[in-house]
């Protein structure tokens, strides 16, 4: 039995041994992402990262959050609106009238757009899950961080972008 004892001690304290060397680079790996994760706080911090690291885990979830939070300013903005606009004044003056009608299209023109924006988070949204977000639909190039910031929406570099553009005035006229 002391036999026993001492090979199942031995089998024990050896298979533990490699697992715990083998799950050392794992915890340091996640404890790395984590605190990559949370060392970007703003976009400062993004900006400072090097090329190398570009659209990182860390990266992805920043801009992940970023698209979270204008997706849910949007709908929250919608919401108001929907409540605003019903409620019913009783105006005596057509003038205060008219001003009312005027100040609620200028808001469903601007829910519109928004509505429009709302699309282009959703698309972002995704390709964020499936990491291929920051990368040009067209080229496949990097956008640029700083393109990503101005306009998180971004689907194509700042290239492509001047071509569409220049077709589209090409066409246009």
């Amino acid at each position: 039995m002391a036999t026993a004892a001492k090979k199942a001690a031995g089998t024990t304290a050896a298979d533990t041994a490699k697992p715990k060397a083998a799950a050392k680079p794992k915890a340091a790996a996640k404890t790395t992402a984590k605190a990559a994760v949370g060392a970007i706080t703003c976009d400062a911090d993004l900006l400072k990262m090097s090329e190398a690291d570009y659209m990182n885990k860390a990266q992805l979830a920043y801009f992940k959050a970023k698209l979270v939070k204008m997706r849910d300013e949007i709908l929250d903005n919608a919401r108001e609106t929907g409540e605003h606009l019903k409620e019913n004044e009783v105006f005596a003056d057509p003038n205060d009238r008219a001003t009312v009608e005027e100040e609620n299209m200028l808001e469903q023109r601007v829910r519109d757009r928004e509505r429009k924006l709302l699309k282009k988070i959703t698309t972002a949204l995704v390709r964020v899950e499936d990491e291929s977000y920051g990368y040009c639909l067209e080229t496949g190039d990097p956008i640029g961080i700083p393109r990503l910031l101005a306009r998180p929406t971004a689907e194509l570099s700042i290239e492509a972008q001047e071509k569409h553009e220049r077709l589209e005035k090409l066409y246009a006229d």
